[in-house]
């Protein structure tokens, strides 16, 4: 006999476990499937355990340069196996946390694939799918096979590595973020091709661990979705400490070597160039879940491999929803986790306000750090406004030259009509933690005048941001 519930979510990454607990809280019963892993990619192979291993990075290079502060580190080393097992350790933490947050919430786990046969109906079955390994905590006692009823059904299958033919991942010399996140051994040397946040972090990782980096880029600048100022100087950076950046450049073929690889490099110039590496991590961007969902037989309409939603969630087919990275880009965790509430509350009948990708922010978490919202000044040019541009440097703020981090740049871009804040782009020491003051700012329509009136406490970096408008306005007090 087929279960029914008011709520059926397809996946358990950050948006279908926000939009299980979410509906939970509204009254709903829920369940919620998965095949692999709770908490999804991000919290098992992607978001959590690369930034535990870019802080183990961050911690080595402060040991590095210990006499910089007064310090006498002596011999210092790393243990490799011991790293992974931190990173993956905090994995499996997250992992155990959402478990019990399904707990708490009274919400059903469902092991195994889902197939939607129907309008309000699932059919789940034995999972198919290859599973990375290591796998996370299994949850006990889940129910699993059978055929499953709810009113509504979130689908929040997420994304995985795009592949290039030619150029496929074979988990040994040619990796994705899967291998890179556990190596068995430290690469000498290893080539990066793709420049977005994914690659930039991976080569930065690598490169504070001793590799000798190369990046390769098929577009202009690397982080192409940044603004072409704040990328020009995390290129600037990058490259300071070593790393190797072609752009405007097309890996045409990878040959697999004794030794590691050989990339075929072509740039837009017409000189090609062969590099050699260690490893490649493939880091091309990510392709939606979409494939074996049944999306075809229920006529879900999808576009350029996404599903196709309003800003509620809502498909072409009544009862079905999809959220997250397979409802296309953004592909962030935390647009993810928005998307949940903003779907779960108008199945409830809730008022709601629908998800406006242009205050999602973004976040890239090598050294140094990257973060944004909003317009970049170029997009904002090409939309054809008038503008007022601010730029306040991190070596004009006390507290980044007490930390030793004085290279950085805030960057805010007005409407100079309307003292509207159209976009706020960073890059330096801590910004992934500061660019949140501006996507508040911006939420609750703040202009220029109630930014300048606010104080900020000193000293800190976030000073940064008042000066950075004030110069906008040409007001600027510290530099």
């Amino acid at each position: 006999m087929a279960d029914q519930y008011d709520l059926l979510v397809i996946g358990a990454g950050p948006g279908g476990y926000v939009a299980a607990i979410r509906g939970a809280q509204l009254g709903m019963k829920v369940g919620i499937i998965e095949r692999e892993h709770m908490a999804g990619i991000c919290s098992n192979w992607g978001c959590i355990p690369t930034k535990a291993l870019l802080r183990t990075a961050e911690v080595y290079g402060h040991m590095s340069h210990a006499k910089d502060y007064g310090l006498t580190a002596g011999d210092y080393g790393f243990d490799l196996d011991a790293i992974v097992k931190r990173s993956r350790g905090i994995a499996a933490q997250m992992n155990n946390g959402v478990q019990f947050l399904m707990k708490k919430n009274k919400v059903d786990i469902i092991w195994g694939e889902a197939v939607i046969t129907k309008p309000g109906e699932v059919k789940v079955a034995p999972t198919k799918k290859a599973i990375v390994q290591p796998q996370g905590p299994v949850p006990k006692n889940p129910l699993g096979e059978g055929t499953y009823t709810a009113k509504n059904i979130i689908i929040a299958t997420g994304a995985r590595p795009r592949v290039l033919p030619g150029i496929e991942p074979d988990g040994d010399k040619i990796w994705t973020y899967f291998e890179a996140m556990k190596p068995a051994t430290m690469p000498k040397s290893l080539v990066v091709m793709g420049s977005g946040a994914i690659g930039v972090e991976f080569a930065s990782f690598y490169r504070s661990m001793g590799a000798e980096v190369t990046i390769i880029e098929l577009l202009p600048q690397i982080l192409p979705v940044e603004d072409a100022e704040i990328s020009a100087l995390a290129r600037k950076r990058l490259e300071k400490r070593g790393i190797k950046i072609l752009t405007d450049a097309k890996v045409a073929k990878v040959e697999k070597t004794k030794d590691g690889i050989k990339a075929f490099v072509e740039l837009k110039s017409g000189e090609k160039q062969e590099i050699s590496g260690d490893k490649l991590i493939s880091a091309i961007g990510v392709m939606c879940n979409i494939e074996g969902l049944g999306l075809e037989t229920v006529g879900v309409k999808t576009e350029r491999g996404a599903i196709v939603i309003d800003g509620y969630g809502r498909t072409n087919v009544a009862g079905i929803w999809a959220i997250g990275d397979v409802a296309g880009p953004p592909m962030l965790a935390h647009k993810a986790e928005h998307e949940a509430v903003v779907t779960v509350e108008t199945i409830a009948g809730l008022k709601v306000h629908g998800l406006d990708k242009s205050k999602v922010p973004g976040c890239t978490y090598c050294e140094p750090q990257i973060a944004s919202v909003g317009l970049t000044e170029a997009k904002a040019k090409e939309a054809g406004r008038e503008i007022k541009v601010g730029r306040f440097p991190f070596v004009g703020n006390g507290k980044a030259i007490a930390l030793g981090e004085p290279d950085g740049l805030v960057k805010t871009i007005f409407d100079a009509k309307t003292g509207e804040l159209l976009g706020a782009h960073m890059v330096g020491a801590e910004v992934t933690e500061l660019i949140q003051g501006f996507v508040v700012a911006m939420n609750l329509e703040t202009t220029e005048e109630e930014l300048i009136h606010t104080i900020f406490p000193h000293p800190t970096l976030s000073e940064t941001l008042k000066e950075s408008v004030l110069d906008a306005y040409g007001r600027a007090l510290n530099i």
